[in-house]
């Protein structure tokens, strides 16, 4: 018997889709135990990955070359990562940007210096040089420049940055693309997801970042002992420690949950799933309760060092911070009777929706050998699309428009406030761009990624056709309805792969569905610069791989102590 008394998985109650994929709560999801990050650095630690630098040559330029080698059980992979001297003119987060502070790619296996040769000639130019099969990831990134410069002076003067400062920014650069998954000639997913290290969705992408962020704390120690003739201070560890890798992501992110619902559904599904094992286990353990209450506080004061400079999330800020106090005198008067499905029945009647999902992520803490299975089933092994069932009754489709699309359904889609806005890629820049339907001549480009306003159109042809007819007969009368009835089909049995929003209202948030995504890799403190793209950090606190091994792989993501 399992050591936690909960209800047997076909009893589970999972929350319904219609209150989870709304877009201002998916817009509100925190980091939890399923996020990538978290996952990559349990099983290096678990499965004791050794760590090496066999080649590190950086001039006092800060130009040159590193090679770091991740030795797993099986096979070792090595981030060869190339530092550049970037005139201030060209340093640019815009996917357009043609050069770099440094660039990197995450080889198969541990390179040779011929290899190291023919990535010189191609990792540096990004998009326009070309990498191989046994490439996984393409990425670069640049320097958080006065943060940088900062750190550069006060070692090279044999003194330690300033700790707010650190703080206050939180990483010394940020990459502004990460790209795996065949991209630009790298190996194939379906050619390393079978490898164990793999089976988790973005894993070469989650471990070229923690990679990366080896190298560029070498890489500002080794500027600074350029600067001072090899006589700088080291950087201490704690303050190492606190830093993370920036990323600026854009609404390029965005349309990825849209065009793949599979692989949303099953992210979303497992995390209610665990949920929903947390919540039946009837009687927590004091053990599960001193866990919870432990993250509780650690977290609690992460979040109120969080800062943002967009109005937006400053609101959102300032709700959560008031939510904070209720939610920690709630459980003080709860104490050794605290339940969990009492907290989020609480919580949902008591808090914003930040809080609730904060508190989401929270009560699966305790619970690792209850929920981290389910990190096996967030993955698509099979990437096809899932054919048509042309054999599906007209009345069976129309069922299942009217009980998974209700929401679509309801919108008047003549109103110029629903579709006010429309998705293309610009042909100058090749970004994904949302622009003003009736303000701009974009009509004519836009992408179909408005999968609630195509089912309402769908929805108007099926009340016209013969209910016992066949949607193959459907489709060869109305074929424009193709990518809609399969979405439906899709939905129905993946409840959690559509989102139950108007993706092209005139007050849609781009930006609730870039921090869905982020919030699966693991980010926290998302620092919005518009309602269209966002600065995040990435495995702030963590271990760096000497560390592995004798510190926490798991709960860095709460900090034990937040200098203020």
């Amino acid at each position: 018997m399992h050591p936690h008394q909960i209800a047997s998985a076909e009893n589970l109650k999972l929350r319904p889709a219609e209150t989870v994929m709304r877009l201002s709560r998916m817009g509100s999801f925190h980091q939890s135990r399923l996020s990538f990050m978290r996952i990559l650095l349990r099983r290096l630690k678990d499965e004791a990955w050794t760590f090496s630098r066999p080649r590190f040559d950086i001039d006092e330029n800060g130009v040159g070359v590193g090679v770091y080698t991740a030795q797993g059980p099986d096979r070792a992979y090595s981030l060869v990562a190339f530092a550049h001297d970037l005139p201030a003119e060209k340093r640019s987060d815009r996917v357009i940007a043609d050069a770099w502070d440094a660039t990197f790619t995450l080889f198969d296996g541990i390179p040779t210096q011929a290899d190291i040769d023919r990535l010189a000639q191609n990792v540096p130019y990004q998009e326009a040089g070309r990498i191989s099969e046994t490439e996984l990831s393409l990425s670069r990134a640049n320097r958080s420049v006065r943060l940088w410069e900062h750190v550069v002076e006060a070692l090279a003067a044999n003194r330690q940055p300033d700790v707010q400062m650190i703080e206050r920014v939180g990483y010394l650069m940020r990459t502004t693309a990460v790209y795996g998954s065949g991209k630009f000639g790298a190996a194939d997913r379906e050619s390393i997801a079978m490898r164990p290290e793999f089976a988790a969705p973005f894993q070469v992408e989650m471990l070229s970042v923690y990679l990366t962020r080896t190298f560029v704390r070498d890489l500002v120690q080794q500027m600074a002992d350029h600067k001072a003739g090899g006589q700088a201070a080291r950087l201490d560890p704690e303050i190492a420690q606190q830093l993370g890798i920036g990323n600026s992501t854009g609404l390029g992110m965005a349309p990825f949950l849209i065009n793949h619902p599979d692989l949303l559904n099953n992210w979303v599904k497992a995390r209610e799933t665990a949920l929903a094992r947390v919540l039946s286990v009837s009687a927590p353990s004091q053990e599960a309760i001193s866990v919870f209450r432990d993250v509780l506080r650690r977290s609690a004061a992460s979040l109120r060092a969080w800062r943002s400079v967009h109005p937006m999330q400053i609101e959102k800020l300032d709700v959560l911070w008031a939510d904070l106090p209720k939610i920690e005198a709630y459980v003080v008067e709860k104490g050794d009777d605290l339940v969990w499905s009492d907290l989020l029945i609480w919580a949902e009647a008591t808090v914003g929706q930040d809080a609730q999902e904060w508190l989401v992520s929270l009560v699966l803490e305790p619970y690792g050998d209850l929920v981290d299975d389910l990190v096996t089933t967030m993955s698509v092994q099979n990437t096809s699309p899932t054919p048509l069932k042309g054999r599906m009754s007209v009345q069976d489709l129309s069922y299942h428009v009217n009980t998974q699309y209700a929401w679509a359904l309801d919108l008047d889609w003549k109103a110029t406030e629903n579709c006010a806005r429309a998705w293309y890629v610009s042909e100058e820049k090749l970004e994904p761009r949302l622009g003003e339907r009736f303000e701009e001549p974009i009509e004519a480009y836009e992408q179909p990624l408005d999968p609630g306003r195509a089912v309402a159109r769908m929805a108007q042809d099926l009340a016209e056709f013969e209910p016992s007819a066949c949607v193959a007969e459907f489709l060869v009368k109305y074929p424009e309805h193709r990518l809609a009835a399969a979405r439906v089909q899709g939905v129905n049995t993946a409840p959690y792969s559509e989102i139950r929003d108007n993706t092209i209202a005139a007050k849609m948030m781009p930006i609730d569905m870039l921090r869905c995504k982020l919030s699966f890799f693991g980010a926290i403190h998302f620092d919005p610069r518009s309602d269209r793209w966002v600065r995040i950090c990435m495995y702030n606190n963590a271990p760096y791989p000497e560390d592995l091994q004798t510190q926490d792989a798991d709960l860095w993501v709460y900090p034990q102590e937040t200098h203020v």
